[in-house]
């Protein structure tokens, strides 16, 4: 009976509780996550709620943060501001943009070099 009851609860798991995925986040969506707690004064429930993530790896993040700011103005250094972080977090995107457009014109570029080499060697 108690075999029957353990394959019976083994075969509900697999069908009523899928595996779920676990979901990542980029460093600067984590960043801005605890900025919004520590620039907006709001509790981690609520943001975290909010933007539909775990309290308790938001609170990780917020205390990073913070340890990052201190050590920062510990050494005399300006945290960045949330449009200074902005800004760089767009730059970001521009730079990686950038980076792929450059690796297509080098293909491109060895492409036709390579059938301009073909043509004159047809002739």
């Amino acid at each position: 009976m108690d075999t029957e009851l353990a394959g019976l609860r083994v075969l509900l798991t697999d069908v009523y509780m899928p595996a779920r995925k676990r979901r990542s986040y980029t460093r600067e969506y984590k960043v801005e996550a605890a900025h919004r707690v520590i620039d907006s004064g709001r509790t981690i429930s609520e943001v975290a709620r909010e933007l539909g993530i775990d309290p308790g790896m938001l609170s990780v993040r917020g205390k990073d943060e913070r340890r990052r700011i201190t050590a920062a103005e510990v050494h005399g250094e300006e945290p960045l501001g949330a449009a200074e972080r902005a800004e760089l977090q767009r730059l970001r995107r521009q730079v990686t943009e950038l980076e792929k457009d450059n690796a297509s014109l080098k293909k491109a570029s060895a492409y036709f070099a390579a059938m301009q080499k073909n043509q004159h060697g047809s002739l």
